[in-house]
């Protein structure tokens, strides 16, 4: 049976968009609350792990320790040149916010409010999951992301994650955050300016649609990628984007000593798991994100927000502090 549409997102989305991401997610949730989501597999959604977790975590004297590692958010510093970075960019910087899970991280969200005041940015990017769930109601995300939007200054950019619903996107808008769904924006500096670009999930729901998203975007002008999954790095690359800013793995949350990931949930080289990196000529950043899945524990792997300050320069590298 089709879902129904609202109009208000068909009026937003488009109509085919809607019906296929809003088909996905009914599908999946019935398939939750009759037990027979097998197919449909969330490992956020096998709570048995959940307990295991746990209890491991509190049989090696780890778990407290964990908790509080997950409230002390950091802020980080990424800085990237570019040769062919129009000129009057030079030293324009993002806020990079990932993977909030609202409901089950009000100590990670609290740091990140103290953080803000120390920080100058031009615009705000946020790369998704913004729900703790992967099914149900999202009141209470709305309500806590309606708390913390007033603290970020200046335009505010977002696409969805795996754990979000697209009946999300209404309520984001109406709070001043612009979600790209497979949808472009010119950023614009006096006479110059540079693109851009979100797609939706590509992980779980598989909506993403970048040759649509950049269908207007001349192959030769300086573009960005938001993307919740770094999974796609290959497709953006050979799309000719700049840069692509991305989320998801939580750098793998639970590490080894040295930020190894026990576990890094996927589809992609290690390297390019966590932090800065490079693929054909593409810089690329995935944020470990603000907050925390399954269990609400950080260890070897500290919660983060990042600030990406574009430098015009001859020979392109990568600084992060």
């Amino acid at each position: 049976m089709k879902p129904e549409v609202p109009d208000e997102l068909a009026r937003r989305l488009g109509r085919l968009h809607a019906r296929q991401r809003l088909g996905i997610e009914q599908a999946y949730e019935a398939r939750v609350f009759s037990g027979g989501a097998r197919s449909f597999f969330h490992l956020e959604n096998w709570y048995s792990i959940h307990a295991v977790i746990r209890t491991a975590l509190r049989l090696s004297g780890l778990y407290g320790r964990g908790r509080r590692n997950a409230a002390r958010v950091q802020l980080r510093h990424n800085e990237i040149v570019f040769p062919d970075l129009p000129p009057l960019f030079d030293g324009f910087t993002l806020l990079h916010l990932s993977d909030f899970h609202v409901e089950m991280n009000s100590g990670a969200l609290q740091r990140v409010v103290e953080l803000l005041p120390k920080t100058t940015y031009d615009i705000c990017v946020l790369t998704g999951d913004f729900r703790a769930q992967t099914f149900g109601p999202h009141e209470a995300v709305l309500d806590g992301l309606r708390w913390l939007r007033p603290h970020l200054k200046g335009p505010v950019y977002g696409v969805l994650g795996n754990h979000d619903t697209i009946r999300m996107v209404p309520g984001m808008e109406q709070m001043g955050i612009r979600m790209l769904m497979n949808e472009a924006e010119v950023i614009r500096r006096g006479d110059q300016h540079i693109h851009l670009v979100g797609v939706d999930d590509a992980h779980f729901f598989r909506v993403d649609n970048i040759e649509k998203a950049v269908g207007d975007i001349p192959h030769d002008e300086f573009s960005i990628l938001l993307t919740h999954t770094p999974e796609i790095y290959r497709q953006a690359a050979h799309a000719d984007f700049n840069l692509l800013l991305s989320g998801h793995t939580h750098g793998g949350q639970i590490c080894l000593p040295g930020s190894i990931p026990i576990i890094l949930d996927a589809k992609l080289p290690r390297r390019f798991g966590s932090g800065a990196w490079q693929y054909h000529g593409m810089h690329g950043y995935t944020s470990v994100g603000l907050g925390t899945s399954l269990v609400p524990v950080r260890l070897n792997c500290p919660p983060e927000i990042t600030l990406h300050r574009l430098r015009r320069g001859s020979v392109g590298s990568v600084a992060q502090a």
